[in-house]
């Protein structure tokens, strides 16, 4: 595909467009593992505008739906995957919080509320990975403290 017609289809995501995508990951992240393994977390990543190691290519701040959420599938795949290393959840034991660190004036969904930190007092943490919209970057992280 020629450079022309390539620049066409990639755009800058409006912040509307752009925080809708923020919100439905965060929404889906939030209701937990087992959901997150039948959401679209199995699906082949798209290898279109990735490094040669498997991450984004970050040469371009604008990117195309597609490729954000082909980010988006990877992390989906990341946490699924994290089974092996992660302790096994107790159902009856655990809490699942989904926290967002925003600016002061960003646009957020009317439903997400202000919070404290919820550091896990003697906790582990798993950085796992991140996605961006040419407006907003999420990262994410797995904290936990074993029973003791």
């Amino acid at each position: 595909m020629s450079g022309d017609k390539e620049k066409a289809k990639t755009h800058k995501l409006a912040l509307r467009g752009s925080s809708k995508l923020v919100a439905e990951f965060v929404q889906i992240f939030g209701k937990g593992p087992k959901h997150l393994a039948s959401k679209e977390a199995n699906k082949p990543a798209d290898k279109e505008n990735t490094a040669p190691d498997g991450t984004p290519d970050a040469s371009s701040a604008e990117k195309t739906e597609k490729e954000i959420q082909s980010e988006i599938q990877s992390i989906f795949r990341q946490v699924t995957a994290s089974v092996t290393f992660l302790p096994q959840l107790d159902a009856g034991n655990c809490t699942f919080n989904v926290l967002v660190y925003a600016d002061a004036d960003s646009d957020v969904p009317m439903e997400w509320g202000d919070s404290d930190a919820k550091e896990i007092e003697n906790g582990e943490k798993v950085q796992l990975r991140s996605f961006s919209t040419s407006n907003h970057r999420v990262d994410t992280l797995v904290s936990y403290r074993l029973a003791e």
